[in-house]
């Protein structure tokens, strides 16, 4: 018997949605060969911590390692301590370090890939000079080593804040990448999922940051395993993919254009490392696993129908975008309840999330039909809807 719920509109209207039969989604056997995909996780927050803005970081670990463990079960890698998990939003840098041990060590308990990001955030707002931001890095970079996660430099906001020119970039990062033991992934996050990183790379003119971009990376070829590039423009992608050296890749971060970069043009193709993955892993899997037996058809048609849920999720204001995925992860029943760090729950409006109610549903994304309307239906309650 289908479920019944009545939703919210983006006119202000209440409208019965039917939800439909629940997919059941085939675990692999092994990860997929054709491209290395990685889902970029977020962090569960303790029910009973003091979870407010501005508060350090309190989580609920076991159901931030289940989550993750649900994402190594599809054949994905754990992008760890991403933007994804709130950092700069809520997630402290001493509950960062802690993160990327726990995630790290059971990644290795279970041979699972996991990278994870290293920044600058425990760095002051108000930085004086340069060599703070290479120490800074220098700390996060052993921490990831350490745990024996691959890492990820990340953009720093600090070094936006005191960067005047192309060659402060090129002072620090010269710099932070000879300290990697191992090759890393290079972060080009955009500046509309951080307003903060605008003008990165020494400049606000794309086509002039991407020629910096791609001078550094050309001179520490042999030291950066891939680049990941979060700017929603196919095209640039498209382009700049062609341009990096040989051996480096090219880990999508585009949630908006995802599968035809993924499937690639017939010349290039890009790996990922995304935010939606983590929402849509049972997808995300099948296809990548049809994209192996070279089956395009399977591999459009299961995720034609993530990409208006993806939009969904990650429209503007994109930063914003954390909240869709904690949101869809309780409401498939992947963590207990819906609360953030920092309160960030509240950073989308209702009719919001019951559109990526719909849109997940319409997708086959809500394994549990009946108790992702219940849960639904009482966050309704509480915004006071059907009183």
């Amino acid at each position: 018997m289908s479920t019944t719920i009545t939703l919210p509109t983006d006119d202000g209207e209440l409208r019965a949605y039917v939800l439909r039969d629940p997919v059941t989604w085939t675990k692999p056997v092994e990860p997929a060969k054709s491209r290395i995909a990685y889902a970029a996780a977020h962090v569960v927050a303790d029910p009973l911590g003091d979870n407010r803005p501005g508060a350090p970081a309190a989580v609920d670990w076991e159901a931030t390692l289940a989550f993750r463990r649900h994402l190594w079960s599809y054949g994905l890698g754990v992008a760890e301590a991403m933007d994804t998990a709130q950092r700069g939003m809520g997630l402290d840098w001493d509950t960062t370090r802690e993160l990327i041990r726990r995630s790290a060590a059971e990644a290795a308990w279970l041979g699972a890939r996991i990278v994870a990001g290293a920044g600058t955030d425990q760095l002051a707002e108000k930085v004086s000079n340069l060599d703070d931001v290479v120490r800074a890095y220098g700390e996060q970079l052993d921490v990831v080593q350490a745990a024996g996660a691959q890492v990820v430099v990340m953009a720093s906001r600090q070094l936006a804040r005191l960067a005047t020119r192309p060659g402060d970039y090129r002072y620090v990062y010269d710099r932070v990448l000879t300290q990697a033991a191992d090759p890393v992934v290079l972060h080009w996050l955009g500046p509309m999922f951080d307003p903060a990183l605008t003008g990165y790379w020494g400049s606000a003119d794309l086509d002039f940051a991407t020629e910096a971009f791609l001078e550094l990376v050309h001179d520490h070829a042999d030291r950066i395993d891939g680049v990941k590039v979060s700017l929603l423009d196919a095209a640039h992608e498209r382009a700049l993919r062609t341009l990096l050296p040989a051996g480096v890749r090219l880990y999508t971060g585009d949630d908006f254009n995802y599968p035809e970069l993924i499937k690639g043009d017939g010349v290039a193709a890009s790996d990922a490392l995304l935010g939606i993955f983590a929402a849509i892993a049972p997808a995300a899997s099948r296809a990548l696993h049809a994209l192996d037996e070279d089956d395009l058809a399977t591999y459009d048609e299961v995720l034609a129908p993530t990409v208006p849920l993806s939009r969904r999720v990650f429209g503007a204001p994109t930063r914003y975008y954390k909240t869709g995925i904690a949101f869809l992860a309780w409401l498939s029943g992947l963590q207990p309840g819906f609360s953030m760090v920092g309160g960030l729950q509240s950073g989308r409006g209702l009719p919001d999330l019951a559109e990526t109610f719909r849109l997940a549903d319409a997708a086959g994304l809500l394994p549990d039909p009946e108790l992702a309307a219940a849960r639904m239906s009482a966050l309704l309650a509480v915004y006071g809807v059907g009183r």
